[in-house]
């Protein structure tokens, strides 16, 4: 501004109409506009695709069978949960014929969760991520009859024939350990298969040595199995495994348990006495290579929609956490064991990268912003650097000048490059070093001009074509 008052001063031309510069002060502005309008649109572009990514809801697809099970209820009950509250994880089930078949499709990546039996063999690509329940092996000998009395032990079996309630292979493998550590030959007993609809139906006609059912203790199918078996007012008789413990040390999916006096409580309750078996997990599972934080979310949300899952379904899940020791027999995810530890990441630890890569972008905009914005004032620049070099020419002009008005013609010319010098500063075109520059040469001019019509002034009155040339 003081440099822009010395040159109005000088020259004592009052500065351009003022429709002249609000014209070129509104050219300016759509300039800018243009540049600041941009980088908002990337910055928005940015931030909005970040947020997108970072708040996106992901969706899981969860394998679970059989059909009209109890698991694939739970799952059921969990997906309409995640989705009621707008959760970031939401699940899509797939059902299947059973864990084995869950397993499958976890193992060839058409699932990314799944809810299986510990006692499969599962694929290396299965981490736990927590329990739904504990299955427990219950073997018992049905009441009544001829039979009475006479199979107290596991070793005892070899030769009978078993009923094993459920379709799956799975429970026969685990009759088959069963018997085999307990001393009995799998291939020495005869075992029938039933379904785990309308069981009491399906047994009241069978007259089996013994049965196995599998399942947590709060089973309404395996109590009603049981109660189906005990004929004749006689009650059943519970077999202990003496082999639990052998059985957990061989087979790490297997752990001793106990079933307490009681549990099935059905009139009257059973077993009337504590029974010895093994038990097992019933696990959600995910992929090896889901990503920790999605993992800890789903972990999280599944913990806090726990107790609404067990009030609908108080005989089919007791979520719990899974084991998280080097040497469990299924190996945790990380993202589940973050969850659990108390480790899980917070938004900078998660984000972090996001966010640094952001601001880095941003500046890379800036820049660009700040040469789009030179790059549009190039001509100006162009323009000015031609009339800076016009007004070096004028300097030699003016002091050789013969007339006033040449003088004034010049002085008018160089009256515009003010004008114009001035609305480049005011667009940034040029910086100050360049109009400190322009000052001192209209100074020059400004003093060779003053000179030269003092000069003329005070020359004799002669006329004009006599007038001799002053050097």
């Amino acid at each position: 501004m003081a440099l822009k008052d010395k040159f109005s001063r000088s020259f004592g031309a009052p500065l351009p109409p003022r429709s002249v510069a609000a014209a070129r002060a509104a050219r300016a502005r759509m300039r800018m506009t243009v540049v600041i309008v941009g980088l908002l649109v990337g910055i928005g572009a940015i931030t909005g695709g970040i947020t997108y990514y970072v708040m996106r809801p992901i969706t899981l697809r969860i394998a679970v069978g059989p059909s009209n099970s109890d698991d694939v209820r739970v799952v059921q009950s969990l997906t309409q949960a995640f989705a009621r509250d707008h959760s970031h994880i939401r699940l899509r089930p797939i059902v299947t014929e059973g864990t084995v078949e869950s397993a499958e499709m976890l193992a060839s990546g058409k699932a990314d969760l799944a809810v299986v039996r510990g006692d499969l063999d599962l694929p290396k690509e299965a981490e736990a991520v927590a329990y739904l329940r504990k299955n427990f092996a219950v073997l018992w000998v049905p009441g009544g009859g001829p039979r009475k009395g006479k199979i107290t032990t596991v070793k005892q079996l070899a030769g009978k024939r078993i009923g094993v309630i459920g379709r799956t292979k799975a429970n026969v493998n685990l009759l088959n350990i069963l018997l085999d550590q307990s001393g009995v030959a799998p291939d020495k007993v005869q075992v029938v298969q039933f379904p785990t609809t309308g069981i009491s139906e399906a047994l009241k006609s069978q007259k089996l040595d013994a049965y196995l059912a599998v399942g947590p203790l709060n089973s309404r199918i395996t109590a009603d199995a049981i109660t189906a078996t005990a004929r004749d007012g006689a009650e059943p008789t519970f077999l202990s495994l003496d082999t639990a413990d052998a059985i957990a040390q061989k087979f790490p999916a297997y752990e001793s348990a106990e079933i307490p006096a009681g549990t099935f409580n059905v009139a009257p309750p059973r077993p009337d006495d504590t029974v010895t078996t093994i038990n097992f997990g019933h696990h959600f599972v995910a992929r090896k290579s889901l990503s920790e934080t999605t993992v800890a979310a789903f972990t999280r949300q599944l913990f806090a929609a726990r107790q609404t899952i067990l009030s609908e379904f108080p005989t089919a899940a007791k979520i719990e956490t899974p084991d998280t020791d080097k040497d469990a027999a299924i190996p945790v995810h990380p993202g589940a064991a973050a969850y659990i530890d108390g480790e899980e990441k917070t938004f900078l630890d998660k984000y972090s990268d996001y966010i640094w890569g952001g601001i880095m972008i941003l500046s890379v905009m800036g820049s660009v912003g700040a040469w789009f914005g030179g790059y549009l004032r190039k001509d100006e620049r162009s323009t000015n650097t031609s009339l800076r070099e016009r007004l070096l020419e004028m300097l030699p002009q003016a002091r050789k000048a013969n007339t006033l008005e040449e003088l004034d013609a010049m002085q008018a010319e160089a009256d515009i490059i003010m004008r114009d010098t001035l609305h480049c500063f005011e667009d940034g075109a040029i910086e100050e070093g360049s109009l400190t520059a322009f000052s001192i040469a209209l100074e020059q001019f400004h003093n060779a001009v003053a000179d030269r019509k003092l000069l003329l002034v005070n020359l004799p009155e002669q006329p004009r074509s006599q007038r001799p040339h002053v050097a």
